[in-house]
């Protein structure tokens, strides 16, 4: 992990009663958890050419990118219904700093592009996805509201690319995938309405074939990015059966061919808690003229690409935030003194701290993971899209869920200055919420890992075999510890596949979805602690979620936490860990 401390702001150098914060730092450079598995999960010659940029953003996260964040965040966008003829443009007005924004997330740094053609950030092929998910997790760490419109622009692209006409791509790739941010056509996904929120087969657009084009009528309640130049959304063509059976696919672009505005209307922007510098709204669609994508019976199938892309990527923006949780409750805890000595020599801060600690490493192994496996999928290899397939709606599930206790916890760790808005923490936790409702909430992430991932395609035996096949490399590890998780793997297993079968069990779901991931990034943490390079930390952060996540233990009762105590003294303390010191605690 490595964290250093962060230089204190404002010229402080001496112990302050005041908590300071890690602005400033290059938040690259002080995540060495983040270095260590770039080069364990990244190919070398990749890694090479991409890591000044990776610094270059940490910086940027750390600087600019967090100056700007917290002016747009206390300027949001303003709707202009009309424009000063009385024209219905209903444009959005921006704060100049959220502009500024966009144009290092675009024009900088082509987000969008990366996954979809060559060229960016010095590279002549598509940016592999242990890439690009890094560079979100650098970026988010400044900004997290833009990072909606980053992805929906990225994840419409996959769609058109996959399912499009090849002269519907020839229409919008180019403007979607634009170098230069003057001409770039930004994409966005809107499928949330009053009756079909989490229930998507309610949704009640209407699609009519009018004079040879495809009309839409209707509204959208929740549209994010909501002035994108091109949105995906779903709704049911005339004759069409009910539930999702009956819904197609279309490309809702914002201007016509002939320049004039296509006819929908931005009603009103969302006063939302959170993610205040990027547009959510509600449109209301009439007659408004969209270009069906793929097949007029797949529509939802196909629009779930996009969903579980989306999942995965807000997976890696709660391991972002909390990765910024940990480092202001770092730099709090160890700047502030009280009592006569630094908060962070407090037992119960100490425990604190390791609250924020492990979470936030269990989600970054677990992003890191499922985004090398997006990889493998990529390229072709069926257990790695089998494996993809419960990876994404696990991470989606724990991650952002972890990232509210987490942003709370660090909120507090800094104390009353955490509440004040002046104040990164009172933002991470506005925007931690967001994660558990946008593409699906809680609940239906845990049935789609528990009922679907498992119950209909079986997709846990593709990680338990990657689970095991981890153990089995990961042969350094003490034989005692090795055995303990591989039973963990065969209980956790059965439990979900218990779960799965009984539709008695439904209320269960949630528990068995979270044992997987537990299990799973403490096989995972274990296993990365033994490769080369990689700080051996990871195997006692992969203790903790044995102990606190996957084994009851009586609240009650006096236990035995030498270990932990040690433990704690060395995930807190800046200094690489030896593997030996780190598996004789596994075991101690």
């Amino acid at each position: 992990m490595n964290i250093e401390t962060p230089s204190l702001q404002q010229g402080l150098e001496e112990p302050s009663p005041l908590a300071q914060e890690s602005a400033g730092a290059n938040f690259y450079e002080i995540d060495g958890a983040f270095r260590d598995l770039v080069q364990l999960y990244l190919a070398p010659d990749v890694r090479t050419k991409l890591e000044p940029h990776f610094a270059r953003l940490g910086a940027l996260a750390g600087g600019r990118l967090d100056e700007l964040a917290r002016i747009a965040d206390q300027n949001p966008p303003v709707l202009e219904p009309r424009d000063r003829f009385g024209r219905d443009e209903d444009s959005i007005r921006y704060h100049p700093a959220y502009r500024e924004m966009e144009k290092i997330a675009f024009g900088d740094f082509q987000f969008h592009a990366m996954s979809h053609r060559g060229g960016v950030l010095g590279l002549d092929a598509p940016m592999p996805a242990v890439a690009k998910y890094g560079f979100q997790y650098l970026f988010v760490q400044g900004e997290f509201g833009i990072m909606c419109p980053i992805s929906v622009s990225d994840t419409s692209t996959f769609l058109i690319r996959r399912y499009a006409t090849e002269e519907l791509k020839s229409y919008l790739l180019p403007r979607m995938l634009s170098a230069e941010f003057s001409t770039l056509w930004k994409g966005t996904q809107f499928m949330t309405e009053k009756a079909g929120g989490s229930d998507v087969g309610a949704i009640e657009t209407i699609a009519r074939q009018e004079g040879g084009r495809w009309r839409l009528y209707g509204e959208k309640w929740f549209c994010s990015h909501t002035d994108a130049e091109v949105a995906l959304m779903l709704a049911r063509p005339e004759g069409a059966p009910g539930g999702t059976r009956g819904l197609a696919l279309f490309a809702l672009p914002r201007t016509l061919e002939n320049g004039t505005r296509n006819s929908y209307r931005i009603v009103r922007l969302k006063d939302k808690l959170g993610t205040r510098s990027m547009a959510s709204g509600e449109i209301r669609l009439d007659g408004a003229v969209a270009y069906l994508v793929g097949a007029v019976d797949r529509g939802f199938k196909q629009m779930m690409d996009q969903v579980n892309l989306s999942r995965l990527s807000h997976g890696v923006r709660a391991a972002a935030m909390m990765r910024r949780c940990l480092n202001e409750a770092l730099a709090a805890a160890r700047s502030r003194h009280a009592f006569g000595a630094a908060v962070i020599e407090r037992p119960l801060m100490r425990r604190q701290l390791m609250k924020i600690l492990v979470p936030t490493e269990q989600a970054l192994s677990m992003a890191m993971l499922a985004a090398q496996t997006m990889d493998k999928d990529t390229a072709g290899d069926n257990q790695a899209r089998a494996l993809l397939r419960i990876l994404t709606p696990m991470l989606k599930l724990r991650a952002c869920r972890d990232n509210i206790p987490v942003a709370t916890g660090a909120m507090e760790v800094r104390g009353g200055n955490g509440y004040i808005e002046e104040w990164v923490n009172a933002r991470l936790v506005r925007d931690a919420h967001i994660g558990v409702l946008w593409e699906g909430t809680s609940n239906i992430n845990a049935l789609d890992v528990v009922q679907r991932a498992v119950g209909k395609k079986g997709a846990d035996e593709a990680l338990a075999a990657t689970l095991l096949g981890k153990l089995g490399e990961a042969d350094a590890l003490p034989k005692a510890y090795r055995a303990r998780l591989a039973a963990l793997i065969g209980r956790t297993m059965a439990f979900a596949r218990s779960v799965a079968r009984n539709p008695g069990e439904e209320a269960h779901a949630r528990l068995a979805g979270t044992g997987l991931y537990n299990v799973a990034s403490a096989v995972v943490l274990a296993w990365e602690a033994t490769r080369p390079g990689v700080d051996a930390r990871r195997a006692i952060v992969s203790r903790f979620v044995v102990e606190h996540r996957l084994e009851a233990a009586d609240p009650l009762a006096p236990r035995d936490d030498a270990w932990e105590r040690e433990a704690t003294a060395l995930l807190l303390d800046p200094m690489p860990v030896a593997f030996d010191r780190a598996a004789a605690l596994l075991v101690a």
